[in-house]
């Protein structure tokens, strides 16, 4: 089983006041909640918290966000559609697959593509060290 925020935050030695324990606590439990596709923007996370703590504020959420994002708790993530998403850093590496249209995430993790980019890199005379893909897409129409 993976870390929790909580003890994320414990073993980085970032202090965990009882609203940033709040706020630790929802986005542990966002994917269980929200499913796989859950990568919440500040809003969205102030909303989920508010109903557990109303006397947490938007901008509590968004300097506590910051110290994890700074501490490598959490992943921000720059998608088109302007507001920064953010997910739990988690160890495995993986891809994202976003509909323009609904703003669903689809994470995926494709072998070829993963021999390719490393291929593109040393074709150019690189060690590829890190990379990130998204792609964005319209679902299809079912037939």
């Amino acid at each position: 089983m993976s870390e929790t925020i909580e003890q994320k935050c414990l073993s980085k030695g970032v202090k965990l006041t009882d609203q940033r324990k709040v706020i630790a606590q929802v986005i542990s439990e966002s994917k269980e909640a929200y499913g796989e596709s859950d990568h919440p923007d500040v809003d969205e996370l102030y909303n989920r918290v508010s109903k557990i703590d109303p006397k947490i504020s938007i901008a509590t959420v968004y300097r506590t966000v910051k110290i994890f994002e700074e501490a490598g708790i959490l992943a921000k993530h720059d998608f088109k559609g302007g507001k920064a998403r953010y997910e739990a850093m988690i160890e495995s590496h993986h891809d994202h697959l976003i509909d323009v249209k609904t703003g669903e995430i689809i994470e995926f993790v494709d072998d070829e593509i993963e021999k390719l980019q490393k291929k593109v890199a040393e074709k150019h005379g690189y060690t590829l060290v890190d990379h990130k893909l998204e792609l964005y897409g319209i679902k299809k129409k079912s037939q």
